[in-house]
């Protein structure tokens, strides 16, 4: 588990753009059943996860017309039994952090695995991402 206060400014990092902690698997449960469009972020402390996946998330907000009613995130690593419900959630994807998730009315719409994070930049990310929103949100 890492420790929290190395996890903290990567948190802040999507609290500033309007994302909220889901650190419990109730938490999760609530934040994936709701009714519209919910963007799950599992975070990560990996460099693919600071350079192109938070920034690249970030601008997708700030970039597109149609964005996702609710906007959730839990850390690997950190918020064990949180993730370990979103990975559920997350089926048929194996587990992947980070990764972003797109759910709609509680079904998953569109998932982007760590491999789709990996030698991306954040544009290309970002871009991906407002396709993403303007099909489902």
């Amino acid at each position: 588990m890492y420790p929290l206060e190395l996890v903290a400014p990567m948190r802040a990092e999507l609290d500033q753009v309007g994302f909220e902690q889901t650190t419990t698997a109730d938490a999760v449960d609530a934040a994936v059943s709701a009714s519209g469009t919910v963007l799950m972020v599992l975070n990560s402390v990996c460099g693919c996860a600071a350079g192109s996946m938070r920034p690249g998330v970030k601008k997708s907000l700030q970039l597109s017309e149609k964005v996702p009613a609710k906007l959730v995130s839990s850390f690997a690593g950190v918020d064990q039994e949180a993730v370990a419900r979103a990975r559920q959630y997350m089926l048929p994807y194996p587990p992947s952090s980070p990764c972003v998730a797109l759910f709609k009315d509680g079904k998953l719409m569109h998932m982007v695995e760590r491999h789709h994070i990996e030698g991306r930049t954040a544009d290309m990310i970002a871009e991906h991402l407002k396709m993403v929103y303007q099909e489902f949100c």
